[in-house]
């Protein structure tokens, strides 16, 4: 099942674009490999605001926003993660308009060869740490905080239940698939997390990179079953006798520039190491990017 991706998107930076009834979003200037074409910010409410994912900390940026914003009182400043491209904005942005700032947690650093996001802001940490259905409420507002690690570990999408809409950071992309990269990233988070968002029914999603994606139930269906064919594709080398991650990449991924095999080392080992976990390879010694990994035999 190909992915019904979404990639048109009319951007103009710094351009307050009011998207919904209740929502307004300004992209940042920090289009990239991994942000698309900048980082959206989503500005929630009428009077008292909630701002979601402030994004990097640039000065154009900044002073969008509180234009965005202009004599509105802001009350919270929500982050799905604690990447560059989401959260450095946020304590800023809370000092110029006395909102706090909301997160799963602190930024929980990782150590890879290959950088696939666009880095960790390890400064972070929220004022108050949210928990899975705690809801929040403006004058015209409320939204729900939804656990998803997977990308991260301490992701969350924020649901603004007025619209039955899922603001859903970097956990569902409409452009692309979604990097899970361990340590932090778990691909057996991830695929409950995915599961979890699908049986909600979302009308619409809000990605913190891209446009949105207004047919969410079979995009989802089709980014989960992205995931469960790579496994199948997995599978299928280590019947054949390859053991190492190194040597599946090129032929799972032959149709990929070669550049990127690297990054995709670290896809494959992220659904290696779910796939240990549930004890369906076997591997030796602890999982990683050199390691060799065997179907699990039967007992």
């Amino acid at each position: 099942m190909a992915i019904p991706f979404v990639r048109d998107m009319n951007v103009e930076y710094g351009r307050p674009d009011q998207v919904s009834p209740l929502v307004r979003r300004v992209v940042a200037p920090n289009p990239g490999a991994f942000t698309y074409t900048g980082t959206g910010v989503y500005i929630i409410g009428r009077s008292d605001l909630a701002v979601i994912d402030p994004g990097p900390n640039m000065d154009v940026h900044f002073e969008s926003l509180l234009n965005a914003i202009g004599g509105a009182r802001v009350t919270h400043i929500f982050v799905s993660h604690s990447h560059m491209d989401h959260s450095p904005l946020a304590h800023p942005l809370a000092q110029a308009t006395g909102a706090r700032v909301f997160a799963g947690g602190p930024a929980i650093p990782t150590d890879s060869e290959v950088r696939m996001e666009a880095g960790d802001d390890l400064s972070f940490a929220p004022d108050i740490t949210v928990g899975d259905g705690e809801m929040f409420r403006g004058a015209d507002w409320t939204i729900e905080a939804v656990a998803t690690p997977g990308h991260t570990s301490n992701h969350f999408c924020y649901a603004l239940k007025e619209e039955n809409a899922l603001f859903c950071g970097d956990h569902v992309m409409g452009w692309s698939t979604t990097v899970i990269s361990p340590p932090d990233g778990d691909m057996g988070d991830y695929l409950q997390s995915l599961e979890k968002i699908k049986a909600r029914k979302y009308s619409r999603l809000w990605p913190t990179h891209g446009p949105s994606v207004d047919d969410p139930e079979p995009f989802l269906a089709a980014y989960i079953e992205h995931r469960r064919a790579r496994e199948a594709q997995i599978f299928v080398e280590l019947k054949a006798g390859s053991t190492r991650i190194k040597d599946m990449v090129p032929v799972i991924y032959a149709n990929v520039e070669r550049r990127l095999h690297p990054a995709a080392c670290h896809s494959v080992l992220a659904h290696m190491m779910h796939l240990v976990k549930i004890g369906a390879v076997e591997c030796a010694g602890e999982p990683g990017i050199d390691s060799e990994y065997r179907l699990k035999t039967a007992a």
